[in-house]
């Protein structure tokens, strides 16, 4: 209880999405996330990856979770961008859901990377599947 007598309101990572399902992930604004690894040099990718994949070993208790994703995204980033959307559309698949994103997204970000674009395609898609299946469980910005 707060000072003045109100139930605070419990954190996004207390609340949980159902029986046998771990807490919900953080909502992440795409255009706010681009912007922060433009100002950071790359920096809040690493941070972005590491939170992601934590996010979704603690919901679902599977896949590679924050510290092996970070060493991945560190040294072998290629991997990564097709980790990571094999991961996200696997939480869909689990509810029996089409999974919006796959491995193949990778490509967006490896092949499209020669147009320049690729990568910000891959972001919005993943990033986007991403928040979309916290915001189907319930969690807010």
């Amino acid at each position: 209880m707060t000072a003045a007598g109100y139930h605070a309101a419990a954190p996004l990572a207390d609340v949980y999405a159902g029986p046998g399902q771990g807490p919900i992930g953080r909502i992440r604004p795409t255009g706010v996330c681009i912007l922060l690894v433009i100002v950071t040099l790359g920096i809040y990718g690493l941070i972005w990856y590491y939170q992601v994949h934590e996010e979704m070993k603690r919901h679902t208790g599977q896949g590679i979770g924050g510290p092996v994703a970070l060493v991945l995204a560190f040294f072998l980033s290629i991997v990564m961008s097709f980790l990571c959307p094999a991961e996200v559309g696997a939480l869909y698949e689990r509810r029996g859901q089409p999974a919006p994103v796959s491995v193949l997204t990778g490509l967006w970000a490896t092949l499209g990377a020669l147009i320049l674009i690729g990568p910000i395609v891959w972001f919005v898609k993943t990033n986007g599947a991403l928040n979309a299946y916290w915001r189907s469980l319930g969690a807010q910005h």
